[in-house]
Parts: C-alpha cells; sequence; structure tokens
C-alpha cells in the first residue's frame, strides 16, 4: 500500500468513525440496550409488515452481534422458538439457541436441523453478509450465494405459508433472485428501512407465503 493509499484509509476510517459516533440510530440503539442499529431495520419492517408473532419458531442467519435475535426473541414470547446462527460467537440471549458455524458447511447446517428436531420454520430471518473484499463483482456472487443458499434452507424447512427476510445487495443477480423467490412464494417485496444507510446498496427482500 502506498503512502497516499495509506492515507486516504485512514480518512475513510476516521470519517466512518465520525459519522458512526453521531449516527441517530447508534445513539438510540445504546440508550434502548439493542446490540447494535441494524435492530431498527428489523423493527421498522416488522411493524409495516407484521412479521413476527407470539408462538413462531423463527430462524435467524447471520445473527451476531444478535439485535435482530434480541427483537425476535421479544414478539415470539412466550412459547416461541428462535435459534440463531453466525459464524462469530454472539452473547447469549435469552430464550434464544444459538450456534456457531458456518452456514454453507454441510455440518452446520445438520447442527442446524438438529436443533429445529422436525419442527418446521415460520420465519427465516438473514442479515448474513460475507467479509468484504472490496471487489465489487466478487463481493456481489458472495452475498448472492449466501441468499441463494438461504432460499434453498426455506424450500426444505419453511412451513406453508411461511415467511422470509434476507439482506441483499442491489446489483448483479438481484432480479434473478428475486424471481427464483417467486417460484417458492406467493409473493417477493423489496424493503428499504430508514436505518439503512442511504448510500448502501443494502436492501431486503421479503418473502411471503410459502407456496
Amino acid at each position: 500500500m502506498s503512502l497516499n493509499e495509506s492515507g486516504k484509509k485512514h480518512r475513510h476510517n476516521k470519517s466512518w468513525m465520525q459519522e458512526h459516533v453521531n449516527d441517530p440510530y447508534v445513539k438510540r440503539a445504546k440508550a434502548e440496550g439493542w446490540r447494535s442499529r441494524a435492530a431498527f431495520k428489523l423493527i421498522e419492517i416488522d411493524a409495516k409488515d407484521k412479521l413476527l408473532k407470539p408462538g413462531m419458531t423463527v430462524v435467524d442467519l447471520g445473527s451476531a452481534p444478535g439485535s435482530w435475535s434480541q427483537v425476535a426473541a421479544r414478539k415470539i414470547k412466550p412459547s416461541g422458538i428462535l435459534v440463531a446462527l453466525d459464524l462469530l460467537e454472539m452473547e447469549p440471549i435469552p430464550d434464544t439457541t444459538f450456534i456457531r458455524g458456518d452456514f454453507r458447511e454441510d455440518e452446520v447446517l445438520a447442527r442446524l436441523e438438529e436443533t429445529l428436531a422436525g419442527r418446521q420454520v415460520d420465519l427465516v430471518l438473514s442479515d448474513m453478509a460475507p467479509n468484504m473484499s472490496g471487489v465489487e463483482v466478487s463481493d456481489q456472487a458472495r452475498v448472492m450465494y449466501l441468499a441463494e443458499l438461504t432460499l434453498d434452507f426455506c424450500r426444505s424447512h419453511l412451513k406453508p405459508g411461511g415467511d422470509l427476510l434476507v439482506k441483499v445487495f442491489m446489483g448483479s443477480g438481484f432480479e434473478e433472485l428475486r424471481n427464483q423467490m417467486r417460484e417458492v412464494f406467493a409473493q417477493v417485496h423489496v424493503r428499504k428501512p430508514d436505518a439503512s444507510r442511504d448510500r448502501s446498496a443494502e436492501t431486503f427482500l421479503l418473502a411471503r407465503g410459502r407456496k
């Protein structure tokens, strides 16, 4: 890395940190006890679309640090079941079973299936994203691959009428994925919550009513 590149990277990190510290959602998350600002993305979508209900069986993929699991666990009480999975460690959350592992590996998927113990799932949440390399083409391909794996999981484990909320990035493969989802679900909607930064290509596909 050249000195010039190093300086640019330093300025970028500094500006990102400044934006993060001043972010109203970061401040709210701290004040309200959420583990990250991402909680507000799910809260907003749930307020609009009424995804989470007491007694549901929910799978949260890419769960760490746990803000979506926090939201879901509170909404599905008292008799709901929540299974969370991530490659990174996640601090325990009440009424949540956590599996640490890589969703792309068969052994990890088998552990998830074993934990579900034959239960069909009402809702799959996926906030999964790969470690970004900065190479747009390869990063986009990896994001879409994770979304396709999530859709495959839904084909096997989501009950008829069940729903999926999955994070994707606008770009190559987006329309193809949406068309695949339309084959499995009655409706597919695009959601871009206010808590998702405008400059981010991040968006969410909400698929409702598994056929």
